[in-house]
């Protein structure tokens, strides 16, 4: 596996080490023992999975306090602009994102720690997404910024008129109105 560092200091992109022949291929998604020698020392304790249309804008989203959570994320199906936001305070990069293409035929993963934000927009039909998670989901310590708040200023590859968000994401805050430290 191939780590490689992103300007968001803690956001990795993990590459697997592919192997094909002429029955298909195989990869190893996760090792608990290269992850920890690179760094990644995360104890995964769920497993999340979506399935979401083209259009599709899910985030962007944490969890804070004690319920705070790190993520690994990969696409089994499909193809989606994956986007992590840095909300840490004191982080010389505090309101900066990333944006990466992840996809079945890429393979790409990028592993997100506590204190940022995440969402991604469907750029494929559909788009299986997983992500293992180090805590386990706390509906009082969820929090969401919204996917078109300007002072981010993600684009998502999706035309306005395609776009498709939850009601729950289209309430969420805009970055300017958190006054308090989410982590």
């Amino acid at each position: 596996m191939k780590f490689t560092k992103t300007e968001l200091d803690g956001v990795i992109l993990v590459e697997p080490k592919v192997f094909c022949d002429n029955r298909g291929d195989f990869f190893e998604s996760y090792n608990e023992q290269i992850f920890m020698e690179n760094g990644i020392s995360n104890h995964f304790v769920q497993d999340n999975q979506s399935l979401s249309s083209y259009g599709v804008i899910r985030g962007l989203h944490c969890q804070t306090g004690s319920y705070a959570q790190s993520k690994l994320v990969r696409i089994l199906q499909g193809k989606v602009l994956d986007v992590v936001v840095d909300i840490r305070k004191n982080s010389p990069t505090f309101g900066k994102h990333i944006a990466v293409e992840l996809s079945k035929k890429n393979r790409l993963q990028l592993f997100i720690p506590k204190g940022f934000l995440h969402g991604f927009s469907v750029l494929s039909e559909t788009a299986v997404f997983l992500y293992k998670v180090d805590n386990f989901y706390n509906k009082e310590s969820e929090r969401c910024i919204r996917y078109d708040d300007h002072s981010i200023g993600v684009d998502w590859r999706i035309p306005d008129n395609k776009v498709i968000v939850s009601e729950k994401d289209l309430l969420g805050l805009r970055l300017e109105d958190v006054t308090d430290n989410w982590f």
